[in-house]
């Protein structure tokens, strides 16, 4: 008989964006994407200028991280899932719980979360420094982790 598999990775991912961390009492809606661009999985969403209405331009309107959805349609030109929710798509949102983002910078279990605003290159990235950055009022970080690393936010 063939050998299907004879090597094992030793440690395993933990999680991935977007992913709800655990079992914890948590608080999910759904809002209809309103950007032209595609808002990724485990990215800050805040209110839309329409009725129901999200979008990924940072504000103090925060309603939540968006949750992933490997039932989401895939993409129509390429027919793959592209790990994000487009136009005018109903995403999952966690207004409250513990869910895997991206850290954008270095940052250190218990600091506040705040998501990056303007410039380019960190714009909606998560990071434990308020410089020139919106708060995620109530969600603090559950890890401590370099930047690019998966790490857990909460809201209790």
């Amino acid at each position: 008989m063939a050998v299907v598999q004879s090597t094992y990775a030793t440690a395993f991912q933990n999680g991935y964006a977007g992913m709800i961390a655990n079992g914890e009492t948590s608080n999910r809606i759904s809002r209809t994407v309103e950007d032209a661009t595609a808002i990724g999985f485990g990215k800050a969403v805040f209110r839309g200028a329409g009725d129901h209405g999200v979008t990924a331009t940072p504000s103090a309107n925060l309603m939540g991280i968006t949750i992933a959805n490997y039932a989401a349609p895939p993409v129509q030109a390429t027919g793959a899932q592209a790990d994000s929710y487009p136009q005018y798509s109903t995403a999952g949102i966690l207004m409250q719980g513990v869910i895997w983002v991206v850290a954008g910078a270095d940052v250190t279990d218990g600091a506040a979360v705040y998501v990056g605003d303007g410039d380019p290159l960190t714009a909606g990235a998560f990071t434990d420094d308020s410089t020139g950055n919106v708060a995620l009022t109530g969600w603090t970080f559950q890890d401590t982790v370099s930047s690019g690393a998966l790490v857990r936010i909460a809201k209790r």
